[in-house]
């Protein structure tokens, strides 16, 4: 049986707008409508009568499934999640938070008539909310990009490019041997998505310089000490790490610095904030997590009022120079 998604695809534009075309709510334009009214025909889609009544209705509350999965940083979190909230008060949304990650949470939220939309955060490359999310007659977007998007808009920082912006750093710094020291292992285990891709855009282009570049998952608290230290007596050619764990940052990143007389370059991806705090850090990428919030939300409002949007939208990645925004922050 066709679904919304269905028909979404198949006319080249989002749920959202097809929502509006079957329920008058918006203006759409002639051409879009008559697309998605011939997409329709030809699926031969029928909605339900209570889906096109709950597209009827309007609750200005926001949807958040944001899982605290084991590894899970929740500090950036937090702040993506105030970006957020910015965003949704000054347009007159509330956020409903939805703690778990599974997908029938997503269903009864918007079948129950509690949200008019959905943001959903900590996303696998292989999601299985994505099945539900394409289902479901509701305007969503991912914070993450899973290997298989479907017809769902997703939002975030381009990790792969930040993975690939550190790894060109690092060998332009002369470094022949680098080393991504990253998310705990039940992330990397789990394939969330932005681990995923940091380390491929790390890995790929260390292999198209000809570097060797190695990954190492790091708990993200004090008990990264034991594992750093491990990690660099088992491999002293190490000259370069990208350090992309917030929680392990503080604990680890000047013994990564310089131990036993051994300097090494070492970028940090993180909330500015963060790599401000650490002295000795070659440079750093700042993940602009407030920013990736009110992004997000600020594509979901668009959804909701039938907008058109990119359907992959990702925030690029700068370098900065640690020690100049470190002085900075000290003069």
């Amino acid at each position: 049986m066709p679904t919304i998604a269905d028909v979404a695809a198949a006319a080249g534009v989002s749920i959202s707008t097809v929502s509006y075309v079957m329920s008058g709510k918006r203006t759409i334009s002639q051409e879009t409508r008559e697309r998605v009214e011939q997409a329709i025909e030809q699926l031969n889609y029928s909605p339900h009568a209570s889906a096109r009544s709950l597209a009827s209705r309007a609750t200005n509350v926001i949807g958040l499934q944001a899982p605290l999965r084991s590894g899970v940083d929740v500090h950036v979190v937090m702040e993506i999640v105030a970006g957020m909230v910015q965003e949704a008060r000054a347009n007159r949304y509330d956020l409903l938070l939805l703690t778990d990650d599974r997908p029938d949470t997503l269903t009864r939220a918007t079948r129950g008539s509690q949200v008019d939309a959905l943001l959903v955060m900590d996303v696998e490359s292989d999601d299985p909310r994505i099945t539900t999310l394409a289902e479901l007659d509701t305007p969503s977007v991912l914070v993450g990009l899973p290997t298989t998007t479907a017809p769902i808009t997703c939002v975030d920082f381009d990790f792969e490019a930040a993975g690939r912006l550190a790894a060109t750093r690092l060998i332009e710094l002369g470094n022949t041997r680098i080393a991504l020291v990253g998310a705990p292992a039940e992330v990397l285990e789990r394939h969330t998505s932005y681990a995923d891709r940091l380390v491929a855009g790390f890995v790929g282009a260390a292999e198209e310089q000809g570097v060797t570049a190695s990954v190492h998952p790091c708990p993200s608290d004090a008990e990264a000490v034991p594992v750093v230290a491990r990690l660099l007596e088992e491999n002293p050619d190490i000259t370069g790490v990208l350090l992309h764990n917030e929680g392990a940052l503080p604990h680890v990143a000047p013994r990564l610095i310089g131990d036993e007389g051994h300097h090494r370059d070492v970028i940090a991806l993180c909330p500015a904030d963060l790599s401000r705090s650490v002295p000795g850090l070659a440079d750093a990428i700042d993940i602009p997590a407030s920013n990736i919030g009110v992004h997000a939300t600020r594509t979901l409002l668009q959804l909701l009022d039938g907008a058109e949007t990119a359907r992959v939208q990702l925030l690029p990645p700068s370098l900065q120079s640690a020690a100049a925004a470190t002085t900075a922050t000290t003069s």
